[in-house]
């Protein structure tokens, strides 16, 4: 029903719009171009381009570039701004069309006051996005951070309707959706396991990213694959000005990134991460070696590579060329023993951008992604390695075409290749003697073709209209489907909008984990003639009331159907298993809440605060609680975030994040049943016996951070020492529980027996308060 009718609903408008296009046959001029950064060459995604005398307005693209077209005028006021920036203006000539770059300068900072130009918070307002946060790198760099090391994806969960896994975790959990229904991408190109140190650190290294765009709903019809969530990743371009670097030494890790100009059109960007934990192990270890009583301690290291390099080739066209590598090693040997794991990913995009003319811009992209888990293990004489890997190779077409003021239409085909390796095991003797194998190799091919059109209906109310066509193939098996997008915004006043949106989305390929936290051992898998696709349709609406300048109010509502949920039947045996698709249970699900978010990005002190309430269910499987209903573990009622930010002066800034969330769900065993080997012999509980799953919900999740940075300015550049305490006042928050049985002991004759009276559940916590303090710079 609700399909049918937002798809009649988007056939209607877009013959609006189709109408609105032939009718402007009027002589119009076009105002084209690309903004960048004045200090650093940079492009700057979602600037605002705005012809002030005729009050239409527009935004950069992913590539920085914009194109707005208006009726032909004698003169015009062009103006273009972005948060932290100087607004530009410029009168120019408005009857013939006109290329013009723009470069923004840095905003000025005083001992009183920050000033900050753009409007971020009245252009979200007014925008027909919704469900979307925008993150910079700036912006983590100065929230508390758990051993000093910021994040991007922690910052995304102290967003509204955004949760996070276990105590410390990269996970997310959006509107309800698995951890695996989240597509996050780096410049284009899909990353599968986006976790250092098994989730505690993500894989992106704050300094080389520019920007980072979290779309909870109202998906743009370009983005498609998964159910839940799209995080889209931009990495730097790099300073074309001149030779800068940046960097940090902390108490786990250390980074540096350089970045700099190559002739007059070229500019690159390189940027490392590495743990040092493995050198301080390692040190302990020779200390200790002497002591035959010693265990050893596992080395352990993780590493990350960012790299970019982009061209001119001339006023129209430019190549980009990026790069990810990342890797975590653990490893353990001694005399007996020679065991290691490793995993990591691996990301390979090459961009061509090309301006046809003044309103029609293009980028083609070929990607290539990898990620893979390896363990290895030798043990007197006999050996054995485990992986599995998922690859990826992708080419697609981007077009923006802005044939006037009132339309921006974008439309695009992709096609990606997929290999699977799932559970490939190789183990045997040194002497050959004994030798085998195992595993499951898959292929498949997933196509994407979409278009989409913002445009005005009547004054004060936009559309965003669009239309994804998808499929699938493996082998003989063929799936795919329309997945509808539709955005409405209404701006009852200045201050005041209201917005709605549709989404469908499909999902072909399958996180498999029998874990509630994401594991390197998870492994991805593809939908086949027993594995269907997954899908959702979401629709939301709110609204958003600017308050003042600078403090923005919003509340949205959403409801989420969820088709074909993958889960597994109890007892299922996930581990080395070449029929893993009989162990897969195919049921529904439902979500829904509310989320309200206050934002402030003006003056000394910004921030936000988010609440959360929300709802999520699962059933229908055959093979899990006789197809009843049941929480997933995420299902997290209540979630509350506060982060605020107070700039002193120009050394001096501090800041700090409170967090609240209703306890995770566990499922826990009702009972034991008890063995006893012979007569007289100890009773002990051997079987857990599980009901229901998820009936019992752990204790409230709540922390405090607090960091205050210091900022220095040598005449080599900029540096700042940043001291961060999380978990300020010590919350022994639940990682997990774990289940002791509490025994008596009874005579029988002669002989003492203990029995298990009782089984207790103990907490086991995992950070205390933990200080840290980080020495960054910029050069």
């Amino acid at each position: 029903m609700v399909i049918r009718y937002t798809f009649k609903l988007f056939l209607v408008l877009s013959f609006i719009g189709f109408q609105q296009i032939v009718s402007s046959a009027q002589s119009k001029t076009t105002f084209f171009g690309t903004i960048t950064d004045g200090e650093t060459g940079e492009t700057l995604i979602g600037a605002k381009v705005e012809i002030i005398d005729a009050n239409k307005a527009t935004v950069t693209n992913e590539y920085g570039f914009y194109s707005i077209t208006i009726p032909a005028t004698d003169t015009i006021i062009l103006s273009a701004s972005y948060i932290g920036m100087e607004t530009f203006y410029q009168r120019l000539p408005g009857m013939n069309d006109t290329k013009w770059n723009i470069e923004l300068m840095p905003g000025t900072t005083t001992l009183d006051e920050v000033i900050i130009v753009a409007d971020q918070l009245r252009d979200k307002m007014s925008s027909t996005q919704m469900s979307m946060e925008q993150i910079s790198a700036k912006t983590s760099k100065v929230l508390p951070a758990l051993f000093g090391e910021v994040d991007i994806i922690k910052t995304l969960q102290l967003k509204a309707g955004v949760s996070s896994g276990s105590e410390g975790s990269t996970g997310l959990y959006v509107r309800g959706g698995a951890g695996d229904q989240n597509l996050i991408m780096l410049d284009e190109a899909t990353v599968y396991n986006a976790n250092h140190l098994f989730g505690f650190f993500s894989t992106f290294n704050s300094d080389a990213i520019k920007d980072v765009r979290l779309f909870k709903g109202g998906f743009p019809a370009q983005y498609g694959g998964r159910l839940s969530s799209v995080i889209d990743v931009r990495m730097k371009d790099g300073n074309n000005k001149k030779l800068s670097g940046s960097g940090g030494i902390g108490l786990i890790t250390s980074r540096l990134t350089l970045e700099g100009p190559i002739g007059e059109n070229t500019s690159f960007v390189v940027s490392g991460r590495r743990t040092y934990v493995d050198l301080i192990t390692n040190a302990i270890n020779k200390s200790q070696e002497d002591k035959p009583d010693f265990n050893k301690i596992p080395g352990y290291n993780f590493y990350d590579l960012n790299a970019k390099i982009n061209t001119k080739l001339g006023e129209k066209d430019r190549i980009y060329l990026s790069g990810y590598f990342g890797k975590d090693q653990f490893a353990l040997k001694d005399s007996t023993l020679d065991l290691g794991f490793s995993w990591g990913n691996a990301t390979l995009t090459a961009r061509w951008n090309h301006i046809f003319n003044n309103k029609l811009f293009a980028n083609t992209s070929f990607i290539f992604s990898d990620y893979n888990y390896d363990i290895s293990n030798e043990i007197s004489g006999f050996s054995f390695s485990l992986g599995s890997k998922i690859r990826n190779y992708a080419g697609k077409m981007d077009f923006s075409y802005n044939p006037n003021s009132k339309h921006s239409i974008k439309m695009g085909i992709s096609t990606t290749y997929y290999d699977f390796t799932v559970g490939r095991l190789k183990a045997g003797s040194d002497d050959g003697s004994i030798s085998f194998s195992s595993g499951i190799d898959r292929t498949g091919m997933e196509y994407g073709l979409y278009i989409s059109d913002e445009f005005e209906i009547i004054k004060n109310l936009k559309a965003n209209a669009g239309l994804r066509l998808s499929g699938w193939t493996s082998n003989n098996y063929f799936d795919g489907g329309i997945e509808p997008r539709l955005a409405l915004l209404y701006e009852v006043n200045p201050r005041w909008s209201i917005k709605g949106g549709y989404a469908r989305m499909k999902q072909y390929v399958h996180l498999i984990s029998n874990s509630g936290i994401s594991l390197p051992t998870d492994v991805w898998y593809p939908s086949t003639d027993a594995v269907h696709p997954q899908r959702s349709d979401q629709v939301s609406a709110g609204f958003s009331y600017l308050i003042a300048k600078g403090l923005l109010l919003t509340n949205e509502y959403y409801y989420k159907w969820l088709k074909n949920q993958v889960d597994f039947r109890d007892g299922a045996n996930l581990f080395l298993n070449e029929e893993i698709e009989r162990e897969f249970e195919f049921g529904k699900g439902y979500a829904y809440g509310t989320e309200v978010s206050l934002e402030k990005d003006f003056g000394k002190l910004s921030g936000w605060i988010a609440y959360t309430l929300a709802f999520v269910k699962r059933g229908g499987f055959p093979g899990i609680m006789d197809g009843r209903y049941f929480s997933p573990r995420y299902d997290r009622r209540n979630d509350i975030k506060v982060v605020a930010t107070y700039k002193f002066n120009r050394r001096w800034t501090a800041s700090a994040t409170w967090v609240y969330g209703s306890g995770d769900l566990a499922w826990l065993p009702g009972g034991r049943a008890l063995f006893q080997d012979i007569k007289g012999g100890s009773i002990d509980p051997v079987t857990p016996i599980y009901g229901d799953r998820n009936t019992f919900r752990l204790p409230a999740y709540h922390r405090g951070d607090i960091s205050v940075i210091y900022y220095m300015f040598p005449k080599w550049g900029e540096s700042n020492l940043s001291l961060s305490i999380y978990n300020v006042y010590d919350r022994r928050n639940p990682y997990f529980l774990t289940l002791e049985t509490e025994f008596k002991t009874v005579k029988q004759g002669e002989v003492e027996v203990k029995i298990p009276e009782k089984i207790n559940a103990r907490q086991v916590s995992l950070f205390p308060i933990l200080p840290s303090i980080t020495w960054n710079f910029n050069f």
